[in-house]
């Protein structure tokens, strides 16, 4: 029989794992008798984990939250997947940064020496383009939204739209600075920033909001029933709101060309379109637009040479900037003088 320090943290360990387990389950896993197992959860109460007995045929055992966080017990994989998480949680802008520093610190002081020599090694450094620099949010406000959507209640707050300049905010969001009153829905997260989708009360239809330029107010409004989101899946309706589109989230004008590139070059840049690799320095990019003008530019920014453009209306575009580009470069560019007045 295993050692009782042992035997605990083998107990711990499987009753992390999942909700339930019978008392002659855990018995069998840890080949110990079920009046060892009693004595052991027993061991496990008195050091703070809430393990809390169940009825039934044999009898069985969840840890369940308690009042006090206990002592935690983590796998090689998990405590380097949680310091991961811990690095790069500054970049998803819940203003948590901080305090993931702070745990990362407590995490690394009770780490075995194997997995903290891991952990200095894997320094994450998380650098984002301007355009998707998180916004910071206060994470009380992110515990105000979530609580009124858990609650289904109605939320009032201070919004201050987006300013018209900024490419990242929804274009549904418009009007002056004013309170607004909404059955809050879901949060979301895109681009470093944190959104709210809800049913605005007084528009009428549904809008997103960002969530560091809400100020909410208390107390939250009366309980409702929520409705159903349009095409019932939260990322394409969102993903459709950001494209400008209150229908379906694909580009109205999709199109596919092979660059010599290779896949990994061409990968980051891509956003939402598709890039197959077709061997070394090639590869096919399938993107979107709102007009094949647009699409034509996109492809054509990736400086290399391109193949295999279709369908017909995206290589017409492609003749259609070729020419606008040769005008611009034959163009004067001396500027016109002034005219006397």
């Amino acid at each position: 029989m295993p050692k009782t320090s042992a035997r605990l943290l083998a107990l711990l360990s499987l009753l992390q794992t999942r909700r339930d387990w019978s008392g002659q389950e855990l018995a069998t896993r840890l080949d110990i008798s079920a009046r060892t197992v009693r004595r052991d959860v027993d061991r496990l109460r008195e050091l703070g984990y809430p393990v809390t007995a169940f009825k039934g045929p044999d009898g069985g055992y969840r840890l369940d939250a308690g009042s006090q966080l206990p002592p935690l017990l983590f796998d090689d994989d998990q405590a380097v997947a949680l310091a991961v998480a811990l690095q790069t949680a500054a970049a998803t802008g819940a203003g948590i940064g901080d305090a993931a520093a702070r745990a990362l610190v407590t995490l690394r002081q009770v780490l075995p020496a194997r997995l903290r020599h891991r952990i200095d090694l894997l320094r994450v450094t998380v650098v984002a383009p301007p355009e998707a620099r998180p916004a910071q949010v206060d994470s009380q406000v992110l515990m105000a939204i979530s609580t009124a959507i858990h609650a289904r209640e109605e939320l009032r707050f201070d919004h201050i739209p987006a300013a018209a300049s900024v490419p990242s905010a929804p274009a549904q969001d418009d009007g002056c600075v004013n309170r607004r009153r909404v059955q809050p829905h879901h949060l979301i997260t895109r681009g470093g920033r944190w959104y709210l989708l809800a049913w605005d009360l007084d528009r009428h239809d549904w809008r997103t909001f960002r969530v560091d330029r809400i100020s909410p107010c208390r107390p939250t409004g009366p309980r409702f029933t929520p409705r159903e989101l349009p095409g019932g899946d939260v990322a394409t309706f969102v993903t459709g709101r950001f494209r400008g589109s209150g229908g379906p989230a694909d580009w109205p004008c999709r199109g596919e060309a092979i660059l010599d590139l290779p896949a990994a070059s061409v990968a980051p840049y891509a956003r939402d379109g598709l890039v197959e690799e077709l061997g070394p320095g090639r590869c096919r990019v399938v993107l979107g637009s709102w007009s094949w003008i647009g699409l034509a530019s996109a492809i054509g920014r990736f400086d290399a040479d391109v193949h295999g453009v279709r369908p017909a209306e995206l290589r017409e575009a492609f003749a259609h900037l070729a020419r606008r580009c040769a005008d611009a470069a034959a163009a004067d560019p001396t500027p016109p003088a002034p005219r006397a007045i």
